[in-house]
């Protein structure tokens, strides 16, 4: 499955059906059509097959050596700007186009669905920080640690706001939905050279120890824990919308209790599909779709 052509109910073998067509098909989770293409193919190629095992495995052993490194020397090596030059050297040239473009997209979505709660609870104002980055260079800004501590400072000037003003969040009477784009997201394009083989999985296993050992024990377990967030987020959005129905969407789950940082590469996957299924929702909402009862004209 090399091209989305490929995706295609002609190609279907009853004896051997693929099972990625068969997501690709199933309509009943919500996702950018882009994006699941994308995936699809991610899920079906070689190295996710070959060598996404083996980098598993030794991504791990890895983390639990540089963990007992960092147990006895916590300030050596700490440099985020060094992990970011490195992570955006190894995306453009090691990681799939695929991978590359499920990787940018995520950064676009996940700022405008906290632009979306920020911009529809009535008499509180919440400063954002939008992520949105259109090259490699843009990477290098320290874009992932930085995602993770806006994640965390929207939830907490977010709440100290609700605080302070005696407010809740609670359904809203007009959607705002002008910060949601029906991006496909054809604006960057990612190199395809013959080392740009890694799959998504194979390619955060792969960039995990890097995150542990550049960054402190406390930026790296905050990084992990931040994936469970993904519940706190979905929770806030229902109640914005009046519907409970799409938090069975949401995998990462009960923040207040945290898990292993080894199973953070699974984890930051299923984030990522979380965030794709929750903006696409408001995509649907803002093109007059209805959601669970829910309907908006189109803008």
């Amino acid at each position: 499955m090399k091209k989305s052509e490929d995706i295609d109910i002609k190609n279907h073998d009853p004896r051997d059906p693929n099972p990625w067509l068969a997501m690709y098909l199933d309509n009943s989770i919500p996702i950018n059509k882009k994006t699941k293409v994308a995936l699809m193919r991610d899920n079906d190629s070689k190295s996710g097959r070959y060598l996404q095992p083996i980098i598993r495995i030794t991504s791990k052993i890895a983390m639990f050596f540089i963990h007992l490194f960092k147990f006895f020397l916590p300030r050596l090596f700490n440099s985020s700007k060094v992990l970011h030059k490195i992570l955006a050297w190894g995306l453009k040239h090691f990681v799939s186009k695929d991978a590359n473009l499920l990787i940018f997209r995520h950064f676009h979505v996940g700022s405008e669905v906290l632009e979306f709660i920020a911009g529809n609870i009535e008499g509180v104002s919440v400063k954002t920080s939008p992520i949105k980055p259109h090259d490699f260079n843009d990477v290098k800004d320290d874009i992932f640690l930085d995602h993770d501590l806006n994640l965390y400072n929207f939830i907490i000037n977010l709440n100290k706001e609700l605080s302070l003003k005696g407010k809740t969040v609670g359904k809203a009477e007009k959607l705002n939905l002008s910060m949601i784009s029906e991006d496909q997201f054809d604006h960057i394009e990612f190199p395809d050279k013959w080392t740009n083989i890694l799959d998504l999985r194979s390619a955060i296993e792969l960039f995990t120890p890097f995150y542990q050992l550049f960054l402190t024990a406390n930026d790296f377990e905050r990084a992990s824990n931040s994936l469970q967030l993904d519940e706190t987020i979905a929770i806030y959005t229902s109640q914005i919308l009046g519907t409970p129905g799409h938090l069975g969407l949401v995998n990462n789950k009960h923040p207040m209790v945290p898990t292993s940082t080894y199973s953070a590469a699974y984890r930051l996957v299923l984030h990522g599909l979380a965030a794709e299924t929750l903006h696409e929702i408001l995509v649907n909402l803002k093109l007059g779709i209805s959601i669970d009862g829910i309907m908006t004209p189109p803008s």
